[in-house]
């Protein structure tokens, strides 16, 4: 089969011929149509120090697919052989407390598909029965092929309840923009996105963004009062991991907001401590998915209308895969799909 892979400790990936994944008795064997490009994918194709530290060489790399099943293990349940699906890419032990009490997506033990085991940039995949997940038939396959950020947007969204509530969101990359489609949908009364790109920022507008704010050219005091905001943000959804955007977003909540936290920083954040405490905040620290909550509620979303396809930018087979890269890496790009199929929509 033809797949992607990290062959050397250097920057780039390269396609290759190699062998189709074998599958044990729990697993299942999947044919990729479509995959997404990921932020981690870039890290991993640059090699910056992340994926240095992290990823073992070679690999397949990619998490974010649709396809159908191939073939199933002997003791898979549930699942047949044509289905169409994703899946979640974090596979966790199942042992210990966080998993047991409802709390997977926090697992210690976490691994990662296309980061510590091989990945769906290929023609097909191997993965454990547990972490697959049908699509539903209204879901076109370039959408299901992004799924996996989608829920990272939707259980950063809906960590607090957004109806009514006026909404700041840092950062518009995919997921911030996401994030901004998705407060629109469940009702938020006003929705600021802030980046330092125009481009990135248009699509924020395209999902509903009343204000998109280049924080490199305007501040965020002026747009509060033109938009009726008299007392503050009361929720935040931090997608940017930059120090400037959460200090700035923590002037402008009223007391009592409410800041779900996605981005990820590259160092140490300084957080004015007293403010914090003085406006009594609440934080939440975002990490993936919950599994499988949010993979319900993002195709339940999906299926009442929920539009997130103003993300898609690019859609390309996956030979052109250095097309996609260099627009990801520049900046240009929302949501990049690789058709790993010859099909169209």
């Amino acid at each position: 089969m033809k797949a992607l892979r990290k062959l050397r400790a250097a920057p780039g990936l390269d396609l290759v011929e190699t062998d189709t994944p074998a599958y044990g008795a729990h697993d299942v064997l999947i044919r990729v149509r479509k995959s997404a490009i990921c932020g981690t994918d870039v890290h991993i194709y640059n090699w910056d120090d992340w994926a240095a530290r992290t990823l073992p060489v070679p690999l397949t790399i990619g998490h974010e697919f649709v396809g159908t099943i191939a073939a199933v293990g002997a003791e898979v349940e549930g699942l047949g052989v044509g289905q169409r699906v994703s899946a979640e890419g974090h596979l966790t032990c199942g042992r210990c407390r966080n998993c047991r009490t409802g709390r997977a997506h926090i697992c210690a033990s976490t691994v990662g598909l296309g980061v510590q085991r091989p990945g769906c940039f290929a023609e097909y995949l191997a993965l454990p029965a547990r972490n697959v997940f049908p699509v539903p038939e209204g879901i076109p396959d370039r959408v299901a092929a992004f799924l996996d950020p989608l829920g990272n947007a939707v259980h950063t969204a809906l960590s607090f309840d957004l109806a009514g509530e006026d909404v700041l969101v840092t950062g518009a990359g995919p997921i911030g923009v996401m994030a901004t489609a998705i407060a629109r949908h469940v009702g938020a009364r006003r929705i600021v996105v802030t980046d330092v790109n125009d481009a990135r920022l248009e699509l924020a507008r395209r999902v509903g963004a009343d204000r998109a704010v280049n924080v490199a050219r305007e501040t965020l005091a002026p747009v509060l009062p033109a938009l009726g905001i008299r007392e503050g943000f009361d929720v935040v959804l931090e997608m940017s991991g930059q120090p400037p955007a959460i200090t700035q977003a923590l002037e402008v909540v009223r007391p009592g907001a409410r800041l779900a936290l996605l981005g990820i920083a590259s160092g140490p954040v300084a957080l004015p401590w007293n403010t914090l405490v003085f406006k009594g905040l609440e934080l939440k620290g975002i990490y993936g998915r919950e599994v499988f909550e949010t993979w319900y509620k993002m195709t339940a979303l999906l299926e009442s209308g929920l539009d997130v396809t103003p993300v898609i930018t690019h859609e390309l087979p996956y030979t052109a895969y250095e097309e996609g890269f260099a627009a990801m890496r520049a900046g240009t790009s929302g949501k990049v799909i690789l058709d790993w199929a010859g099909e169209k929509g």
